[in-house]
C-alpha cells in the first residue's frame, strides 16, 4: 500500500508570492445574484443608488423625488424616475474535508485540497468577497468567517495551515451543522475525497436547502484511481479501522476500477441534476493548473 503523506504546519507552503500575483486577476462568478449584507464592488440587478445607471420606471407618491428625470418631464409631460445598478458583495464558502482519509496519497490529498481552499478564498478576499472557510471530518471542527480584504488572508491561510487531518468522515452531519451555522445564500465550493460510508445524498439536500450556488470538487489520489497492489493482502480502512483480507488479481483490479468510475459518475449526475457544478481531479494535475484552469473552465472563476 502507498504510505500516507503527513505534513507539520511549518512544512506546508499552501500558497506562493507568485501564484498569489495570478490570483489577484481573477474573479468569483456567480451564476445566481444574490444580496450582500454591505456594499460591495460587484453589479446586483437590484435596482438601488450607486452612480450607475441601469432604467427608468414610472413614478408612484412616495418615490424619492431627487431621482425624477426632470428632461423627461420636460418632453414628455410625465413623471420618470432614474434606476441605477446596486452594488454588493458576494458570500464565498469553502468546505474542505480533513478527514483521514485526505491523509493519503502521494500528494496527500489533505494538502492538496487546503491548497486548491487557499487559492479560491484569497480570490475572493482581493476581490473585497465575504469569505469563509469551514474544515470538517465527523463535524465541523473548525471555521474562518465573514473576512474581507487581502490583508484577511493570512488568517486563512493559518487556519488551513493549523487544522490537522484526522478523524472519520460524516458529510451528512456535517453538511447539517453547517446549513444550521451558515444561513448566508452565496457560492459554497465542498472539497473532498467523498470516500464516506455514509453517503453524500443527504449532505447535499442539507446544503441545498440554503439555496446555494453550489460546486463540487471529488479528489482522488492517483493510488486510488490506478492501485499497484498484488498478492494476499489485508487492507484496513484508515478512518474506522474495518478490514478485508483479498487476494488482488487482475479481474478484481478491473471491477475495483469499474465501481469507482461508476461511484464518481453517480456523484457527478445526483449534483448536476441539483443544479450544482461538480469536477473530479486527482492530485496528479498540478492545483495551481486546477485553480486557472479547470476551475474556470467550470464556470467558479473568470
Amino acid at each position: 500500500m502507498p504510505k500516507t503523506a503527513t505534513s507539520t504546519a511549518a512544512e506546508i507552503k499552501l500558497l506562493d508570492p507568485e501564484f498569489m500575483t495570478r490570483l489577484e486577476q481573477l474573479e468569483i462568478v456567480s451564476r445566481k445574484i444574490f444580496a450582500g449584507k454591505t456594499k460591495g464592488e460587484r453589479k446586483s440587478p437590484r435596482k438601488g443608488e450607486s452612480v450607475e445607471f441601469a432604467d427608468y420606471r414610472p413614478y408612484v407618491i412616495g418615490d424619492d423625488l431627487r431621482f425624477l428625470d426632470w428632461n423627461i418631464y420636460a418632453r414628455l409631460d410625465a413623471l420618470f424616475l432614474r434606476l441605477f445598478l446596486e452594488e454588493e458583495d458576494l458570500n464565498v464558502t469553502v468546505l474542505v474535508d480533513v478527514s483521514k482519509s485526505m491523509d493519503f496519497g502521494e500528494p496527500a490529498k489533505g494538502l492538496y485540497a487546503r491548497r486548491v481552499a487557499a487559492a479560491v478564498a484569497y480570490i475572493g478576499l482581493v476581490n473585497y468577497d465575504r469569505v469563509n472557510v469551514y474544515a470538517y471530518a465527523h463535524r465541523i471542527v473548525g471555521a474562518v468567517r465573514g473576512l474581507r480584504g487581502r490583508r484577511q488572508a493570512s488568517r486563512i491561510v493559518s487556519f488551513l495551515q493549523d487544522t490537522p487531518v484526522g478523524g472519520a468522515t460524516a458529510f451528512p452531519e456535517a453538511a447539517r451543522q453547517f446549513a444550521l451555522q451558515h444561513t448566508q445564500k452565496g457560492v459554497v465550493l465542498i472539497i473532498s475525497d467523498f470516500l464516506d460510508k455514509n453517503g453524500y445524498e443527504e449532505g447535499i439536500r442539507y446544503l441545498l436547502g440554503r439555496r446555494i450556488d453550489g460546486y463540487v470538487l471529488q479528489i482522488l489520489a492517483p493510488q486510488e484511481v490506478d492501485p499497484e497492489l498484488a498478492g494476499d493482502l489485508r487492507l484496513v480502512d484508515c478512518e474506522d479501522g474495518d478490514h478485508a483480507e483479498i487476494t488482488i488479481s487482475r479481474p478484481l483490479l478491473t471491477r475495483y476500477k469499474a465501481n469507482l468510475e461508476s461511484y464518481c459518475k453517480e456523484l457527478r449526475d445526483y449534483t448536476v441534476r441539483r443544479g450544482m457544478t461538480y469536477l473530479l481531479a486527482t492530485t496528479k494535475v498540478p492545483f495551481d493548473q486546477l485553480v486557472i484552469s479547470y476551475l474556470r473552465q467550470r464556470g467558479l472563476i473568470r
